[in-house]
């Protein structure tokens, strides 16, 4: 049987009305995934999972527990990972 992890998702920025419902932003949510994902493996399965391919999945800075993270980094169960876009303005 495949082990399973919990993850606490934190969306910032424009993630938060992409990744929300009938108009309704999501700041965070809790996912239950096999426990080998990886950085790279979660932000497949978010940008598949809500049909949302657009550009800025492939300029995220990710941090995982607080600490910047590269997408070959393994995720373990309770951590938290924090999307962050990029900022535009002037």
């Amino acid at each position: 049987m495949l082990k399973r992890m919990k993850l606490r998702i934190l969306y910032f920025g424009l993630l938060k009305d992409l990744m929300g419902s009938e108009g309704v932003p999501l700041e965070s949510e809790s996912l239950d995934l096999p426990s080998s994902f990886k950085v790279a493996d979660l932000l497949q399965h978010l940008r598949t999972r809500r049909n949302t391919d657009t550009e800025v999945w492939d300029s995220l800075a990710v941090a995982v527990n607080h600490h910047y993270a590269e997408a070959s980094l393994e995720l373990h169960d309770g951590d938290e990972v924090a999307l962050l876009p990029p900022v535009s303005g002037g």
